[in-house]
């Protein structure tokens, strides 16, 4: 990243927390990249477990069923931005963990203490040699809450909808309903969105391009970081 005496690369953390659609996790990968930084997509983890639970064939409410999964259950993510990936038991499941059965069940599987306390564990496990964006739900708050920059990535409903449905290939209204059931699911465990009453900055993205939200944090890190830029 540039600074007023040179190029220094990124050494401390940034937290992205944000609902499903806002485009925290672009966003996120893409500041990672151009602060030559890692990249941690906290979700993921959340998915990856939630699809054991699912081969397991355990109830995801069942929560004494899920921790037994998730105790025989080896969580290897990557931090590169520009390839994160995730391994369940040393199987690449990028993919599947993006599939609706497991977008159904993941806030379920989410709001289990247990579940919530072992991966926020290994989450700040592997924020702790800094250099690292990481985004999700509860990250601003819980996860990183001395983080260097906290933001709050958020957009209107319709926004979000259209996004999402964009990406999947179904009808923004589809979308909209979908995800006004996710929002109230999160809401019984997270409360990312009161971020804003604990000193972190939000940043509405509904009009923005990814762009223009990217260069927005990163003179936001660059401000909270390395001080104003001398003329």
């Amino acid at each position: 990243m540039p600074t007023p005496d040179g190029f220094t690369p990124f050494t401390g953390v940034v937290a992205v927390d944000g609902p499903s659609g806002s485009g925290k996790s672009t966003v996120s990968r893409r500041l990672a990249a151009a602060l030559h930084a890692r990249y941690l997509d906290t979700g993921a983890m959340y998915r990856a477990v939630t699809l054991a639970v699912l081969r397991a064939e355990v109830d995801p409410s069942d929560a004494v069923g899920v921790l037994r999964v998730l105790a025989d259950t080896k969580l290897d993510i990557g931090t590169d931005p520009a390839e994160p990936g995730i391994n369940l038991n040393g199987e690449p499941v990028g993919r599947e963990i993006r599939t609706e059965r497991v977008t159904a069940a993941v806030s379920e599987v989410s709001a289990i203490p247990g579940v919530r306390s072992v991966l926020i564990a290994q989450q700040r496990e592997l924020a702790a040699d800094g250099g690292i964006v990481i985004e999700g739900r509860d990250i601003t708050t819980v996860v990183a809450p001395d983080a260097d920059v906290r933001v709050l990535l958020t957009a209107s409903a319709a926004a979000r909808a259209a996004r999402r449905g964009s990406e999947t290939g179904t009808s923004a209204a589809e979308q909209q309903r979908a995800m006004r059931r996710r929002d109230e699911r999160d809401a019984r465990t997270t409360s990312f969105l009161d971020a804003a009453d604990h000193g972190v900055l939000v940043l509405d993205s509904t009009e923005l391009g990814i762009d223009e939200v990217v260069d927005r944090l990163l003179r936001e890190v660059h401000l909270r970081v390395y001080g104003p830029v001398r003329r």
